[in-house]
């Protein structure tokens, strides 16, 4: 009888943990999909252009489960899993994203997107591994970030108005779109603001409500295991909460539309460090944990700096540097994995 207890109150122990934490990013998955849904089309009915809704709201639709998880994470005091989620998700966008996706298709990357927006990606990652490593990322830190954002927007929405090659914003923006037809924006449309209102209304909730499920099922993990917040982070959540960019990229490859997975995982990573980082400083400003600082943050370096070698030698990325990038994620995990 004790032993059939003992056996009994684990299973239910570990079925108090995987439920919030699947449940929880199944949320945040729909819910971000409806939130973004509903956004758009409100955009639409204001008479907001095709081309910004695709930079701004379609662009970062993915990013939704990021965004909540940390800033989540953060108010409930785990700096280790709302930080090791950014820079998590940036190395499993390089390593595994990447790597499958072109290995399904060799990825093309255009000069363009390679000057300009992986040297965004590039300076943000440095930007951020500089200043976590000596001041806390306080809600200074977060202005600043968000500014830099909005100034990379702005600079996207321009370039795309005046006929420039795309870049990594719309590429971004259009693998969303071919994953989800529902998300194309259109012309200005007539019609009650009330019903795509109520479905953006409903796709935060759920989004929040996902958010806070997931951060409790990654927490209780941690401690299950004895494993420290900032390990689950970095694999466990931000496996998680990069889903939506891994079907995306692959889809786009799927289709052939090989140049597109490559925007969508470089304005992906400006995003997570910029958008993300910056609203969780603001939010709930923290200190990003030693051990992030003194590791995963020259991963993350070190990785984005090997995506630009490998885009630039031949402008593409063949499927054995797919592999090559593949086979380190599954190093890196296995190197933090206890």
């Amino acid at each position: 009888m004790h032993i059939s207890g003992g056996i009994g109150s684990g299973v239910l122990h570990m079925f108090d943990i995987w439920l919030p934490l699947l449940g929880g990013l199944l949320l945040l998955v729909s819910g971000g999909e409806l939130l973004v849904r509903g956004a758009v089309q409100v955009a639409e009915r204001l008479g907001i252009s095709p081309l910004v809704i695709g930079l701004t709201l379609v662009g970062f639709g993915t990013s939704m489960p990021e965004l909540v998880t940390s800033v989540q994470a953060a108010l409930a005091g785990s700096p280790g899993i709302a930080f090791g989620n950014i820079v998590g998700s940036n190395i499993a966008n390089v390593l595994l994203i990447v790597g499958v996706s072109s290995l399904l298709l060799p990825i093309a990357v255009t000069s363009a997107a390679l000057r300009r927006d992986a040297a965004v990606m590039l300076a943000t990652a440095v930007v951020f591994a500089g200043a976590s490593a000596v001041i806390p990322m306080g809600r200074g830190v977060g202005v600043v970030f968000l500014a830099a954002l909005v100034a990379y927007i702005t600079m996207a929405i321009r370039q795309e108005r005046n006929a420039a090659p795309h870049g990594a914003l719309y590429d971004k923006g259009a693998a969303l779109q071919g994953a989800d037809p529902a998300l194309r924006a259109s012309r200005p449309s007539a019609g009650s603001l009330l019903v795509p209102l109520a479905v953006a209304v409903a796709g935060l909730v759920l989004v929040i409500l996902g958010g806070r499920f997931f951060v409790e099922g990654a927490v209780g993990l941690a401690r299950s295991f004895g494993i420290s917040e900032t390990v689950i982070g970095l694999t466990v959540v931000a496996l998680g909460t990069s889903m939506p960019e891994l079907v995306t990229s692959v889809l786009a490859a799927l289709r052939k539309q090989s140049d597109i997975a490559f925007g969508n995982i470089v304005g992906s990573n400006i995003y997570n460090i910029l958008g993300i980082g910056g609203t969780t400083a603001l939010i709930s400003p923290s200190v990003v944990p030693a051990e992030i600082v003194s590791f995963d943050n020259l991963v993350m370096l070190g990785v984005s700096g090997l995506l630009v070698l490998f885009a630039a030698t031949g402008l593409r990325i063949a499927r054995w540097e797919g592999g090559v990038l593949l086979a380190a994620y599954v190093g890196y995990i296995a190197l933090l994995w206890p």
